[in-house]
């Protein structure tokens, strides 16, 4: 009985496991040439989402706060992708 308490125990974990990998989705190494989005302060001002290649020229904007056109932009991809 204990036997089969424990293979059941292992494969409940495996499943948890499984599930949490699916839900967790891709992930990379965090790293140079990883990057999210990139910050352009001189010699002209640019935000770009390496994500969705949207660019935004108002960085000052985005660095207080208004980043709903990135947000846009994401989840209108990540909506169009399936996700």
């Amino acid at each position: 009985m204990k036997v089969l308490q424990s293979r059941l125990a292992a494969m409940r974990h495996k499943e948890a496991e499984a599930k949490m990998s699916e839900l967790r989705g891709e992930q990379r190494a965090i790293e140079w040439g990883n990057q999210i989005r990139s910050y352009v302060f001189q010699p002209y001002t640019l935000v770009k989402d390496h994500r969705t290649n949207t660019e935004i020229g108002n960085i000052i904007a985005v660095m207080e706060g208004e980043i709903d056109p990135l947000i846009h932009a994401y989840l209108t991809q990540f909506r169009r992708n399936g996700g």
